[in-house]
């Protein structure tokens, strides 16, 4: 396996092998990653795992400066899966300038749920995984795996990819989760041991959530509402527990299984997690 740290170094390895399938990641790797990089081994002739923190998505007093860089695991961690290239590069590598060119995604997507709650992410994520496009595919057909733990992300990538026509191809990886059902994140770290036990509530929320919204004359609107009072009664702090439509993440009408996804978003303690069910 290489290890790449600049742009340079990236492109002299990925000369004359192939089309590549890329694994985006700001590191700290957990299982939940691993199933991304083994779904993507054999969409492509070699395997790229890029590893950056990308401060553009990161609001002011969020965690870019606290959130964990284990580098040295994280590549071991990606030898033994079958990785071919580490791209890690510094910050001053990727944006050797202040990154005042950015990518503004559609408002109508990403302005909602997660954008609502962190303004500007969005455009942070699609300015990063924009230039990570360019960096590992050179405007040449690629594949890319994301998570569907991240479900308004990879609509807004997708939408995207297809308004600036680029010859990658996107996959979503179903979400990975523990034994006892929490969806797998760099960031449960940051809870405490009585957090770790209470944290699986979000994903139980959800569900009980999507199994009201299927009921006969389901109010979607009060359920939402109701949920998220209950998650508030059990001490976390709820962004939004919600039933939208899949393709879309607007309000559902008419309501109909197969088509919705509850997503959910929510601080224990001082950590914020996410979460979805589609159904």
């Amino acid at each position: 396996m290489q290890i790449a740290h600049t742009i340079t170094d990236l492109r002299h390895a990925l000369q004359g092998r192939g089309r590549p399938a890329l694994v985006p990641t700001m590191g700290n790797l957990h299982d939940g990653h691993l199933a991304l990089v083994h779904q993507a081994r054999p969409l492509g002739d070699m395997l790229v795992t890029s590893i950056f923190v990308n401060r553009l998505q990161f609001l002011p007093g969020e965690d870019f400066d606290s959130y964990p860089r284990t580098l040295q695991a994280d590549c071991e961690r990606l030898e033994a899966a079958g990785c071919d290239v580490v791209f890690a590069p510094s910050e001053s590598d990727l944006y050797p300038e202040p990154q005042t060119c950015t990518v503004q995604p559609d408002p109508a997507l990403a302005g909602m749920l997660e954008g609502q709650f962190r303004p500007g992410f969005f455009t942070g994520v699609c300015t990063v995984v924009m230039k990570l496009f360019w960096c590992v595919f050179g405007g040449a057909p690629g594949t890319a795996v994301f998570g569907r733990k991240d479900y308004q992300q990879q609509l807004v990538i997708r939408q995207m990819v297809r308004q600036f026509a680029l010859p990658v191809e996107i996959v979503t990886a179903p979400i990975s989760r523990a034994p006892d059902g929490l969806a797998l994140s760099s960031r449960n770290g940051y809870l405490s041991p009585a957090e770790r036990t209470q944290a699986i509530e979000l994903s139980r929320a959800l569900h009980a959530l999507a199994q009201a919204a299927m009921q006969p004359g389901a109010d979607i609107p009060a359920l939402e509402r109701e949920a998220q009072a209950a998650l508030a009664a059990r001490g976390w702090k709820p962004d939004y527990l919600t039933v939208r439509d899949r393709a879309t993440l607007r309000a559902p009408a008419p309501v109909q299984a197969g088509s919705l996804v509850a997503l959910g978003a929510a601080r224990l303690g001082t950590t914020r997690l996410i979460d979805n069910l589609e159904f």
